[in-house]
């Protein structure tokens, strides 16, 4: 049985092929590692200044705020590949936005009213999700033929 699979094999002349591992089955890789951090810190970043813009001016001052981590969450994920090149900058933002929602012993904080906390937290967060649950980024010039054919 098993000299019929040779055959089989020998038959196709197909070259094996050799799969390379993705995912968390892949080789632990110092610059993507690298890269991961830096996003994290970034996200730490827009965090912090997220979260003072957005109280300084509620209305436009949240939407700027949402915007910059949607665009951070999002170019992430398209300078990486992978999920976690979304997921990195989003870990940063919502452990810098939970850090300052500590507050000071004096009973301050830096979030100027509920409204504006509760929008800026759920929408940060939704746009993470989205980010790093969305279909993989198109490769430029992967598709040469027009289409349709």
């Amino acid at each position: 049985m098993s000299t019929d699979r040779s055959r089989a094999a020998a038959r196709t002349n197909a070259p094996p092929r050799d799969v390379p591992a993705t995912g968390l089955a892949a080789p632990l890789n110092p610059r993507r590692i690298a890269v991961l951090l830096v996003l994290a810190v970034i996200g730490a970043c827009a965090g912090i200044a997220g979260t003072l813009v957005q109280a300084a001016w509620f209305p436009g001052g949240l939407l700027l705020a949402l915007l910059a981590a949607g665009g951070l969450f999002y170019g992430g994920r398209v300078l990486t590949g992978t999920q976690p090149g979304a997921v990195a900058p989003a870990a940063g933002w919502l452990i810098s936005v939970i850090f300052l929602l500590g507050g000071r012993p004096e009973g301050d904080y830096v979030f100027g009213n509920e409204l504006g906390l509760i929008l800026f937290m759920l929408g940060g967060m939704a746009i993470a999700v989205i980010c790093a649950t969305m279909a993989r980024v198109p490769r430029p010039g992967a598709d040469s033929g027009p289409s349709g054919k």
